[in-house]
């Protein structure tokens, strides 16, 4: 059987990705790319890719729940932001030669409430202690029926020209000095 939509082929999926592929559905439409285990959404809202997977993974933090659908942004991390980011949520994940950050949770509003904090935490705005206790007070704020202002909307200025080509290390001569030292020894 052939499946050309993203609604059909999540069928088969597992209860918690296509629950959570299906509200991107919901929102966005139908994604623009679809494979046996992979929908893919480009430029949806204010993203510049979502990403829905038939695989999950189970996340702990700040209460147990799987995470399936990756929201990304054009944002460049500063490399000594890397470690504060990883302490903060192992589901933020940093491109820096893309320059891309996304952040893959259960729905598009955990991903907001993510990325906005990650945000505070390389502006300086937020300790990553500050940035984990907010996150959790606005997840069970979100269940009490209370304001959650960074689950609402991303609060991330665009980014532009994010990319970090790094910087060379080995010119074309030592690659060719290598190559002669190399051939020596063979």
């Amino acid at each position: 059987m052939t499946h050309h939509k993203g609604s059909d082929i999540i069928q088969d999926w597992p209860d918690e990705s296509r629950e959570a592929a299906q509200l991107v559905i919901d929102q966005y439409g139908e994604p623009q790319e679809a494979t046996a285990s992979l929908l893919t959404w480009h430029r949806p809202g204010p993203w510049k890719r979502m990403e829905a997977s038939r695989t999950f993974y189970s996340h702990e933090f700040p209460t147990p729940h799987i995470d399936s659908v990756e929201s990304v942004i054009d944002y460049r991390v500063p490399p000594e932001k890397f470690t504060p980011l990883a302490r903060f949520d192992g589901s933020v994940i940093v491109e820096r030669t893309a320059g891309e950050v996304s952040a893959r949770c259960h729905d598009e509003q955990a991903n907001f409430l993510a990325l906005n904090l990650m945000h505070d935490i390389v502006t300086d705005q937020k300790s990553v202690e500050e940035a984990r206790a907010y996150y959790a007070k606005e997840f069970a704020d979100y269940r009490r029926k209370e304001p959650t202002p960074y689950m609402e909307q991303l609060r991330v200025p665009a980014g532009h020209d994010t990319a970090d080509p790094d910087e060379l290390v080995l010119s074309d001569e030592d690659l060719q000095q290598a190559a002669l030292e190399g051939e020596k020894k063979g």
